[in-house]
C-alpha cells in the first residue's frame, strides 16, 4: 500500500478487474511480478505456466511517467491486460491516473485545478458567477412534479437548500401557480444528522392500482452524485424511513421494483457473479420483506457480457405487467413477460433492437430496424401496436402501425394518458404533437388523429398526469428565446389556444435583439446537417463574433430547442453566438440518423460537426480564432476528436466529462455497456477503426493544438475521470502550454452536485471560452 503505482491492490480492487481477469487466465504461462515494494497479490497464483514474465515498476517514476521493464520468455495476454500493456509491447505511462482516489492522483488533479483557476480567474469572484448562480437558485424555477397517490412531489434546490427539499402539494394547489408546499424530507438536514453527502436520485413508488395506498417508496440516495445509490424504504405518510423490516440495499448500481407490498424485484451487487462487466446487475431476485438480501430467490439472470438485467412490475389501467429485461447490448434486449396461464416468463417475439412498452392490453413496439410480419414491412422508426394476449402466444398478425417515419420526419418519443397516446414528432428537428385515442369498448385504436405545433420553433412536451385515472396533461413549452412555460390541459381537447397557464418563467436573461435561425451545412458525403443559431440580429457578418458551437452526436439523443438561461447570462448577454448542431449519431431523424454514425461509421458525426464549423465561417458568423466548441460525455469524445482531427479549425475547446481513451473505455466503469455504440477495442478488426477516433492515441507531439479546458468529476462513476486526466497529462507531457484541467471532487457524471458547484463550473467554462476567443480583439 506504500507503492505509488498500486498496480494491483488499489486500482484493480476499485474496478473489480483483478479477480475477474486473473482466474480466467487459461494461457500456459507462469507470471511473476517484481516491484519496488512487496505487493504480490495471492490471486496471481491462479496462473500456472512454465514460462516467466517479469515486470517492475519504479516508485520514483510517478510524475515523469511509468517505467516498465519487461523481460519476456513468452507473452501472457491476461497479465499484460491487467498492467495496461498492449500485446505489441507498448505501455501506457499514464495508467496510474486511472486510480481515482489515490492521493498522488488527487494531488495531481488539485494542482491542475489551481493552475486552471489562476489562468482563467477564480469563478466565484466574477460577476458572471453571481448571475449564473442567481439563475440556478431562482425562486422562479418551474417545480416539476411526480404523482404519488393524491399528492404531487418535487425536489427543490436553492441557496438555502443545496441538496434539496423533497416536498409535496395537491394538484389544485399546484394548478394555482402559487402552491403551499409541505416538506417530506430535507436532504441537507439528513446529511447533517447522518454525517453523509447524499444527493437525491429519485424514488420508486409502491403502486398496486388507484384504489390502493401509495404510502411507501424506495428512495435512491447517492454519495456525492455518483450513479451508484443506496436504496432505502421510506413512508411518505409518516415522513420517515422504514426501520422495522424495511427494505435497504447497500451502495451499488442497483435495479429495483415493487412486485407487491412485501416483495421486491432486486438486481444488485451481492457478491461475485451478480454484476455484469459493465457494472450493472446481472441477476434479478425476489426479495421477501424481513429476510436477508443475500437469501433473495434468483428468478432471472443474464450473462456477464450483457449490459444489464432488470425486472419491472407495474399497474396499467387495471392490468398488471411483470417483465424481465435482459439488455444484451446498449441497443438490443430480450423482453420476457410473466404469463399467469403458463406460470413462467414468456419471451416476446419482437426484434431484439426494439423498445417495448404497454398501453392497457396492447404492447407498443418502437422499431430501430425494419420488421417484416407476413407481407408487411414496418420501417425502422415506426411505432407498432400488437394485442398483448396475442403477442404472448407468438401471434403478430394483428399488428397496427401507429406511426411511420418520413424522410425528415421521426418519432422523438411518446407519452400516455388514460385514453390517448401522445406522439412527439420531429419534422426537420421542429416538434409537432400528435394525439391518438384508444377505444376501450372495442379495444381498438382510433384511425383519426389530431395535432398541433408551437410557433417560432419552440418545443412542446406533453406528459400525462395520471394515466390510470384521466386524460389530464401538463404541457411544457420552451424555446431558445421563449422562457419555459407550464400549462394544464386535456389530451382530448387541448390546443395552444385553450391551454391553462400554470406558471411561466420570467425572462432570465436579456434577449432583446436576439433571433433564432435554422441553417443546414453540407457534410463531406453531401448529407444536409441542420443546426440552430442564436445571435444578435444586428451582428456584423464579418467573422468577428465569438461563437460557441455545441454538439453531441450519439446514443440516439436529439438536441432540441430549449430555454437555457445559463447560456443566456454566461454567453449571449456578452454578445456571443450560440449554435446547436444536429449531427448524425443523434436521434433527430430517427434510428437511421443514429445508425449512420455507429462504430466504423463514427467519422460521419465528426465530418458533420466539422461541416457546421466551416459553414459558420463561410457565412461570416465567426472565424477560426473566434470559434469555440463544447461537448460533454459522448460529446466530450466528439470535441476531443475535433481537437486532434482539425486542430486549426477551432479557437478554443471545452471538453466535459469525456471519453478519450477508446482502447480502454470498455475496461473502465460502465464503459463495456457502450460497445454497441463504439465497438469492441479487444477485437482487432474493430480496434482498427476505433483507434482512428481515439483522441488519447492520436495526440501528436509535433502538432500545435488550440487552447483547451478539460473538466471532469472524481465522483463520476459512469465515464471514468482517467480519460480526461490521461489526455491532459499527455498534452502537457508533449509541451502544451494552453491545456487546462479542472476536476470537481463531487458531482457524478453531471459534473456538479449542487447549484454552487454548477455555477462554479459553468463560469469557469464560459470565461475560458470568452477570454480565449476575444484575445487580441
Amino acid at each position: 500500500r506504500q507503492f505509488v503505482q498500486p498496480l494491483m491492490i488499489r486500482y484493480y480492487s476499485y474496478n473489480q478487474c483483478m479477480r475477474a481477469s486473473v482466474p480466467a487466465c487459461h494461457s500456459e504461462y507462469r507470471c511473476e511480478i517484481v516491484c519496488s515494494t512487496s505487493c504480490l497479490p495471492s490471486c496471481l497464483l491462479a496462473c500456472h505456466v512454465p514460462q516467466i514474465v517479469q515486470l517492475s515498476r519504479s516508485k520514483e517514476a510517478s510524475d515523469s511517467g511509468l517505467r516498465v521493464a519487461t523481460k519476456m520468455a513468452g507473452t501472457c495476454g491476461t497479465l499484460m491486460h491487467i498492467l495496461g500493456l498492449r500485446l505489441s509491447g507498448e505501455w501506457d505511462p499514464r495508467l496510474w491516473l486511472e486510480n481515482v482516489t489515490d492521493p498522488d492522483c488527487l494531488g495531481w488533479a488539485k494542482a491542475q485545478n489551481a493552475l486552471s483557476t489562476a489562468a482563467i480567474g477564480e469563478p466565484t469572484k466574477d460577476p458572471i458567477h453571481d448571475k449564473v448562480l442567481a439563475v440556478l437558485d431562482s425562486k422562479d424555477k418551474i417545480p416539476y412534479v411526480k404523482e404519488i397517490g393524491d399528492m404531487y412531489y418535487n425536489l427543490w434546490q436553492d441557496e438555502k437548500n443545496k441538496r434539496g427539499l423533497w416536498r409535496r402539494t395537491t394538484l389544485d394547489q399546484y394548478r394555482s401557480g402559487k402552491p403551499t408546499w409541505e416538506t417530506v424530507l430535507d436532504i441537507d438536514e439528513l446529511n447533517k444528522i447522518e454525517g453523509e453527502n447524499w444527493v437525491y436520485k429519485g424514488s420508486v413508488v409502491l403502486d398496486l392500482g388507484p384504489d390502493t395506498k401509495h404510502d411507501l417508496v424506495l428512495l435512491k440516495l447517492s454519495r456525492g452524485g455518483a450513479d451508484a445509490t443506496v436504496v432505502r424504504e421510506f413512508n411518505v405518510d409518516t415522513k420517515s424511513f422504514v426501520t422495522k423490516n424495511g427494505f435497504y440495499i447497500p451502495e451499488a448500481k442497483s435495479s429495483v421494483a415493487w412486485k407487491s407490498h412485501d416483495v421486491l424485484y432486486v438486481g444488485t451487487d451481492t457478491g461475485p457473479g451478480t454484476m455484469t462487466d459493465s457494472g450493472y446487475a446481472r441477476t434479478v431476485c425476489e426479495w421477501q420483506r424481513g429476510t436477508p438480501l443475500e437469501s433473495a430467490k434468483l428468478i432471472y439472470e443474464g450473462e456477464a457480457a450483457d449490459v444489464a438485467v432488470h425486472g419491472v412490475a407495474y399497474y396499467d389501467r387495471g392490468l398488471v405487467y411483470r417483465m424481465m429485461v435482459r439488455a444484451v447490448t446498449f441497443y438490443t434486449a430480450e423482453h420476457s413477460v410473466w404469463s399467469e396461464a403458463k406460470s413462467t416468463f414468456v419471451k416476446l417475439a419482437v426484434p431484439e433492437d426494439a423498445e417495448v412498452s404497454t398501453f392497457y392490453d396492447q404492447f407498443l413496439i418502437q422499431l430501430r430496424s425494419d420488421w417484416t410480419i407476413g407481407t408487411t414491412v414496418y420501417p425502422q422508426g415506426s411505432l407498432v401496436a400488437i394485442p398483448a394476449a396475442e403477442l404472448m402466444e407468438g401471434n403478430q398478425q394483428n399488428a397496427l402501425s401507429l406511426f411511420a417515419p418520413g424522410k425528415r420526419v421521426s418519432l422523438s418519443h411518446f407519452s400516455q394518458t388514460k385514453s390517448y397516446l401522445v406522439l412527439h414528432v420531429l419534422d426537420n428537428v421542429q416538434t409537432k404533437v400528435v394525439f391518438r385515442a384508444y377505444d376501450f369498448t372495442s379495444n381498438s385504436w382510433a384511425t383519426a388523429t389530431r395535432e398541433w405545433q408551437l410557433d417560432n420553433m419552440a418545443r412542446a412536451s406533453v406528459t400525462g398526469i395520471s394515466a390510470d385515472r384521466n386524460d389530464d396533461v401538463f404541457i411544457t413549452a420552451t424555446g431558445f428565446l421563449e422562457p419555459t412555460s407550464l400549462y394544464f390541459s386535456s389530451a382530448a381537447t387541448g390546443t395552444p389556444s385553450n391551454m391553462e397557464l400554470v406558471q411561466r418563467l420570467p425572462p432570465q436573461f436579456n434577449s432583446d435583439g436576439l433571433v433564432v435561425e435554422q441553417y443546414q451545412a453540407t457534410s463531406l458525403d453531401g448529407t444536409m446537417i441542420p443546426y440552430f443559431i442564436v445571435r444578435r440580429q444586428d451582428m456584423p457578418m464579418d467573422g468577428s463574433t465569438p461563437t460557441l458551437l455545441y454538439g453531441y452526436g450519439g446514443f440516439e439523443i436529439s438536441l432540441l430547442p430549449q430555454y437555457m438561461a445559463t447560456i443566456g447570462v454566461g454567453w449571449l448577454e456578452r454578445g456571443g453566438v450560440f449554435v446547436f448542431s444536429n449531427i448524425r449519431g443523434g436521434g433527430e431523424f430517427g434510428p437511421e440518423w443514429h445508425q449512420a454514425a455507429l462504430k466504423e461509421k463514427r467519422h460521419k458525426a465528426y465530418e458533420d460537426f466539422i461541416a457546421c464549423g466551416k459553414d459558420l465561417i463561410a457565412l461570416g458568423v465567426t472565424s477560426t480564432p473566434r470559434l469555440g466548441i463544447m461537448g460533454g460525455s459522448n460529446g466530450g469524445l466528439l470535441v476531443g476528436n475535433m481537437l486532434t482531427m482539425e486542430p486549426t479549425l477551432w479557437g478554443a475547446v471545452v471538453c466535459q466529462v469525456p471519453l478519450l481513451d477508446m482502447q480502454r473505455f470498455n475496461k473502465l466503469l460502465a464503459g463495456a455497456s457502450w460497445m454497441g455504440e463504439y465497438g469492441n477495442p479487444d477485437n482487432a478488426d474493430e480496434w482498427e477503426f476505433l483507434q482512428k477516433y481515439s483522441p488519447y492515441h492520436n495526440v501528436q507531439e509535433s502538432v500545435t493544438y488550440p487552447p483547451a479546458l478539460f473538466t471532469t468529476s472524481t465522483r463520476d462513476d459512469r465515464v471514468h475521470p482517467g480519460h480526461a486526466r490521461k489526455m491532459v497529462k499527455k498534452l502537457l507531457d508533449f509541451g502544451s502550454k494552453t491545456t487546462l484541467y479542472y476536476e470537481n471532487i463531487e458531482g457524478g457524471h453531471g459534473g456538479a452536485a449542487d447549484n454552487g458547484q454548477r455555477a462554479f463550473m459553468k463560469t469557469l467554462e464560459y470565461n475560458f471560452l470568452w477570454n480565449t476567443l476575444t484575445k487580441g480583439a
